[in-house]
């Protein structure tokens, strides 16, 4: 099961996040020419902005997707789907294959409404 946004989400949320509340980067292999993520180890600090260039991008555990949704959100397993669905001030989204994806949809959701 995936447990951070992949590339593509990662780098709309950091259009739309603080970049402080990302707890691991997308970090590009030059020699392999491949993206790998990697953790902040002391969480973002002055010097993860250092490892953030062109080609290195913040990304977000789903405990840090968690941490950025108000209170109140509910996490919902489905288990004759096997999807999950991410319910947040009177709004949810569909089900997806995994809580990432949910909550990182409910989160694209709540910054087009201005709730976030």
């Amino acid at each position: 099961m995936k447990s951070y946004t992949d590339l593509e989400q990662s780098k709309k949320l950091a259009e739309i996040l603080p970049l402080e509340s990302a707890d691991c980067f997308w970090d590009y292999d030059e020699m392999q020419k491949f993206h790998r993520i990697s953790w902040f180890e002391d969480g973002f600090n002055k010097e993860s902005q250092l490892m953030l260039n062109e080609n290195n991008v913040c990304a977000w555990s789903l405990t840090a997707l968690l941490d950025i949704l108000p209170p109140g959100k509910v996490l919902v397993h489905d288990k004759s789907s096997r999807g999950y669905k991410c319910i947040c001030a009177n709004l949810d989204t569909i089900f997806f294959s995994n809580p990432v994806d949910a909550c990182y949809e409910m989160i694209i959701k709540l910054h087009e409404l201005k709730l976030l």
